[in-house]
């Protein structure tokens, strides 16, 4: 097979093969300093995303005077100085944009963001309060100072000009189940009354983890995670969260509070059994009057105001304030707490012996490896839900959102957190965020604004709070409930539709493990499975059978096209329709052989063959860009294969790069040049000679 002689696809590599080894040198490349986005441009390639293109226009303008010859030398120094100021700052501001858009904000914007500002931090108010003490089990004020530290220092350094950080519930419920898993590993004792030291403590490392992960994800821009957990798996998980949520607000609302820590049931399952065996005996009826009567009051607001959407002054009113001032002035005048309602009480603005303190200061060292995983999981589960509110916000008011620089910003946010004790993580929210840009928010303003109402409030407002009854907190979570299960049916309706057995699989398994076991290991097993179905699908590499369509030299799949027809008997022409990796070449050699003697159909293995061996193979590789080592190590111990059985071997369009690939691993001299061939006609020619057709 091998030969010497030049065929004419060779000479065509002769004349590209310099410029292919020195391609280096024209191409454009961008080294982030924080080592966040890299990017890369050829000249056969178009620019991907605003991001890049900003990247690239650093780099032309940080380009060393060198590149431009004999003139280098005439560039005084200091004007060496001012450019290299120059690209600093512009680098400066792109990776802290609040440097940007601080300097250059238009005050016509700040009635919008004001408002929006003023709105959302309304809402955060009682609904970060909520969270901390009903859902995390901590101190009210831990919420608050979660719902405005975070959000400023997102400000500073997000993409996102609407996105709101602050507290989620979901993730409040995981941190909350982290405090009593450790409360129970450690032998500790919730207190009465008093600071829970211990459960800010778990609070804190967790969220000083949550903040390291999502920043080391960002800086090593792994922000492509988004894409490869599933959505069945989001949708079963969340779902499950719902439920979760639901039964542990359900509890407060039928005032079995007290009831229910003497007994301490762990597990979803047990609460479910103990909701059922005392709601009927136990129940406090004043308590479940207020909860229901909020609840429906919440319920019925946001219907009046559905009704008023263009009159502004009531569609943007915040009902969850308004029930929360109210009932708080009702259960004062009225002395709920006298009627055995829990009331908020006095709640102390320190959380700590100090303001800030080092989140693995006295003894707190410890607690790491307990609550990693739960951190993991946070990190993971915030940055999903955080990416899907930023991009649709994105994309709404035409801005970019880089994935990467995303998980920095939240990062530092939380680890700025993590240094007042007990804050909760804090991650972006889809609904906040809808919110805020429909109110007016353009910049990240509104969410500065918002911090400072919530610091104000928490300063100065919170003894105003004394009577406000937990049970109107735990009716307010519950209404967070319905927008975490809102989409379930239409998405179960769709995968059903679709028959997509395999995600409504995942979507049941999230959903069953998270209620039967707990929300980690559910959430855990369903990512690992999701990743492994991933692995599967990407380990198959995509190949078809080409036929030629008659009276033509063109060739199409035979799958795709029912004319197209085998015309050279024992020849066996394959396409090969992606790149070729590690990953993707392991079951090459299975795939080809069921190729060979089953074709494109499915067939199980135990069946008869229903082709003949192939005496000719011919690989078509036009889609074929890059091919790593390990692939082309494989494709030369597949290539020895078929040559000892007699198979005759052909390539075609194969690009100069990747010709060079083989030439390297010694595919070329195994089959010869003669075996590459620029198209499949070339190819198919010379077998109709040689055989006589």
């Amino acid at each position: 097979m091998s030969s010497s002689r030049a065929t004419p696809y060779q000479s065509d590599l002769d004349r590209v093969d310099k410029p292919f080894l020195g391609s280096s040198s024209t191409s454009l490349r961008s080294e982030s300093i924080m080592g966040l986005d890299t990017s890369t441009r050829n000249r056969n390639q178009n620019d991907d995303g605003v991001e890049e293109r900003t990247d690239l226009i650093d780099e032309e303008a940080e380009g060393t005077p060198a590149d431009y010859g004999s003139i280098a030398s005439s560039v005084p120094g200091g004007r060496k100085r001012r450019r290299r100021n120059s690209v600093l700052k512009r680098r400066a501001r792109y990776y802290i944009p609040g440097l940007a858009w601080i300097p250059q904000y238009s005050w016509s914007l700040l009635g919008g963001d004001f408002l929006a500002g003023l709105t959302v931090g309304c809402i955060l108010i009682p609904q970060s309060i909520s969270y901390a003490s009903s859902l995390a089990k901590l101190s009210p004020v831990t919420g608050l100072f979660s719902a405005a530290i975070p959000g400023i220092v997102y400000a500073m350094l997000g993409t996102s000009r609407q996105l709101n950080v602050a507290p989620e519930a979901a993730l409040s419920l995981l941190l909350g189940q982290a405090i009593q898993e450790a409360r129970s590993h450690y032998g500790e004792v919730p207190p009465e009354s008093g600071l829970d030291y211990f459960g800010l403590a778990i609070s804190s490392v967790i969220t000083l983890q949550v903040g390291l992960i999502s920043f080391l994800l960002g800086f090593f821009r792994l922000g492509f995670i988004d894409v490869v957990l599933s959505r069945a798996l989001l949708r079963g998980f969340i779902s499950a969260v719902a439920v979760v949520i639901m039964i542990e607000q359900l509890i407060p609302m039928f005032g079995l509070t007290k009831l229910m820590a003497a007994n301490r049931p762990h597990s979803t399952i047990g609460k479910i059994s103990f909701l059922l065996e005392n709601v009927w005996e136990h129940s406090n009826t004043l308590a479940m009057f207020i909860s229901f009567s909020a609840l429906a009051s919440l319920v019925l607001f946001r219907w009046f105001k559905s009704q008023f959407q263009k009159t502004w002054w009531i569609y943007r009113l915040p009902e969850v304030l308004i029930v929360v001032v109210v009932s708080t002035y009702i259960s004062g005048k009225l002395r709920w707490d006298q009627g055995g309602v829990d009331i908020l009480g006095a709640v102390s603005i320190a959380t700590g012996e100090h303001f800030l303190e080092f989140p693995l200061a006295n003894g707190n060292f410890k607690y790491l490896k307990t609550t990693t995983s739960t951190a993991a999981l946070i990190s993971v589960a915030g940055f999903l839900d955080s990416i899907v509110a930023a991009k649709q916000n994105g994309a709404r008011f035409g801005h970019s959102i880089s994935p990467n620089r995303e998980l920095v910003a939240l990062g530092a946010a939380n680890l700025v957190g993590s240094f007042i004790p007990g804050t909760l993580p804090a991650y972006g929210s889809i609904t906040r965020s809808r919110i805020n840009g429909d109110v007016g928010g353009r910049t990240q303003m509104a969410s500065i604004i918002s911090s400072l109402v919530i610091l104000t409030a928490t300063f100065f407002l919170l003894p105003l709070l004394y009577f406000l009854p937990k049970c109107v907190l735990a009716s307010i979570i519950l209404l967070v409930v319905y927008s975490l299960i809102a989409e379930t049916p239409h998405d179960v309706i769709f995968y059903w539709n679709m028959a997509a057995w395999v995600d409504l699989a995942v979507m049941l398994m999230t959903f069953t493990l998270s209620i039967v076991w707990d929300l980690e290991a559910g959430i855990v097993i369903s990512m690992v499975v999701s990743l492994l179905l991933v692995v599967h699908r990407s380990s198959k590499t995509r190949m078809t059978i080409l036929g030629r369509i008659p009276g033509t030299d063109r060739w199409k799949p035979i799958k795709e096209n029912p004319e197209a027809e085998e015309s050279v008997s024992g020849v066996l022409i394959i396409r090969i329709r992606e790149n070729l990796d590690f990953a993707n070449t392991c079951q090459l050699k299975e795939r080809l052989r069921r190729l060979e003697l089953y074709g494109v159909d499915k067939r199980h293995p135990s069946e008869d063959p229903l082709r003949q061996q192939a005496s000719v193979l011919m690989f078509h590789m036009a889609d074929v860009d890059t091919c790593d080592a390990s692939a082309a190590q494989v494709l030369l111990e597949l290539m020895e294969e078929y040559q000892n059985r007699g198979v005759q071997l052909f390539m075609t369009h194969v690009h100069a790069t990747l010709y060079q690939t083989f030439a390297k691993a010694g595919i070329v001299e195994l089959i010869g040049v003669d075996a590459f061939r620029e198209t499949v006609a070339d190819a198919v020619t010379i077998v109709e000679r040689a055989t006589g057709l």
